[in-house]
């Protein structure tokens, strides 16, 4: 490292592997099961347990990639590292992080708006009066923590993941008693056999967050061991979770009224034990989405100063508060965009919006590993994929065909947004292109 790079103001490593995988599993858990079971359960009924199971399937061979470069280079906005040191062009790189920047708001909003309507639903007060200003409190207070430092961040994330998780934990305790009383293998009678692959796509919104730990590598304790060992803890215990309350949900209440409710683990619990239960899991849920709302920010604004740190973004998103040693600017302008977007959302529109960008992020992730494994066989590894096909990791290639075969399964809605978003990329990069080209002398 350089006089120069001395010099640089950097984060501070301060996230152990603990917290680490805590910030995993609280952003992979977060407000996807809460808001989107009823709708998997509508889909795949009894048998939703193995929708779970597939869509884990799905994510752990991207994770695993994750693993294996989050190793090799440690850093924040770490899609758009990979994709630099592997493909070398910029545009590229750029477009991936602009997707991730997006997906982070968009799911920070749609999170946000959902906070408020279960606050307003506990305090008894219609919620068209009090979701926007409730959704605004709980963007700039969590946007004040992600500022005052990861350290702050990572302790209210450990409680807030803990909370979410034993609500979880709750519903599968008062489903024991029904377990085997109905057919885990049953699908609605409406529902195709195949049906079960297609709804591996919306349940992948509950499973997406994993790749957030490596975008907080410049935080974490010994990075090189942490980070793949957090990767794959966390998707461990989320699988396991997931697939037990999946199995819970339809034992105690058919799977055709939990997929017309509002606030499906609320009734089951009401069924299972009476208001109390529906208090319980209501009050939790405020955790879960709060929880959610908390890692986007933090992500989405360690994305914008990554690649404003790499002349990417304009340069200031990567000044960094002296006190607390946070992306200050970065973290205010994430946090203002996501107020301004809490007057859209459609959770089930922005969640399919969510994870085709997230797909196209983990298609150019696996095919990165790929080609740094040709182009840079002799990189230092401190965690490799096995087994291979010469310099192919076979794990990395069934990522990329599994996520682009998803990618078949979404609506034109979902690709209108992306493509705009794209779009806006493209303009954003050129305008910021051809003024660095202007300042530089000839």
């Amino acid at each position: 490292m350089n006089e120069i790079e001395e010099k640089k103001p950097h984060l501070k490593r301060k996230v152990s592997l603990f917290a680490l995988t805590m910030y995993g599993v609280g952003n992979i858990l977060g407000a996807g099961i809460y808001a989107l079971i009823g709708q998997v359960v509508g889909v795949t009924g009894n048998i939703s347990w193995l929708s779970f199971m597939l869509a884990a399937v799905t994510g752990a061979l991207t994770g695993l990639s994750y693993a294996e470069l989050s190793a090799m280079y440690p850093k924040s906005a770490a899609e758009f590292v990979y994709t630099e040191k592997a493909f070398k062009v910029r545009i590229l790189s750029f477009i991936l992080g602009w997707i991730i920047i997006f997906s982070g708001l968009f799911s920070a909003t749609t999170v946000a708006l959902g906070f408020a309507g279960y606050l307003a639903a506990l305090i008894g007060i219609p919620s068209i009066f009090l979701v926007i200003p409730l959704a605004i409190t709980l963007v700039i207070g969590l946007s004040l923590i992600n500022y005052i430092g990861i350290k702050t961040s990572t302790w209210t994330n450990i409680i807030f993941t803990l909370t979410e998780a034993a609500g979880l934990i709750f519903i599968i305790i008062i489903g024991i008693p029904y377990f085997g009383t109905v057919d885990y293998f049953q699908l609605p009678l409406t529902t195709a056999p195949f049906a079960i692959f297609s709804s591996v796509a919306l349940i992948f919104f509950a499973y997406i967050g994993f790749e957030d730990i490596a975008n907080i590598a410049e935080e974490v304790k010994n990075p090189e061991k942490n980070l793949p060992k957090a990767i794959i803890y966390s998707l461990a215990i989320t699988t396991v979770l997931y697939c037990l309350t999946a199995i819970s949900v339809v034992s105690i209440v058919p799977y055709s009224t939990i997929a017309g409710s509002q606030e499906p683990l609320t009734t089951v619990a009401v069924a299972a034990i009476g208001p109390i239960g529906g208090f319980i899991i209501s009050f939790i849920a405020l955790f879960a989405t709060a929880n959610t709302v908390l890692i986007m920010l933090i992500v989405t604004s360690r994305m914008m100063y990554g690649m404003a740190r790499d002349k990417a973004l304009p340069e200031s998103l990567s000044k960094i508060s002296k006190k607390h040693k946070t992306p200050t600017i970065s973290v205010f302008i994430a946090m203002i965009i996501v107020i301004a977007m809490l007057f859209l959302g459609d959770i089930d529109i922005v969640a399919h919006a969510t994870v085709f960008g997230v797909l196209i992020n983990f298609i150019l992730v696996n095919l990165s590993l790929i080609v740094l494994r040709r182009n840079n066989p002799e990189a230092n590894r401190p965690f490799k994929l096995k087994p291979n096909i010469g310099f192919i990791p076979i794990i990395g290639l069934l990522g990329v065909i599994v996520c682009i075969g998803l990618l078949f399964t979404f609506d034109w809605i979902t690709l209108l947004i992306n493509g705009l978003i794209i779009l806006g990329g493209l303009i954003v990069f050129y305008i910021l292109k051809s003024k660095i080209e202007t300042k530089t002398p000839k």
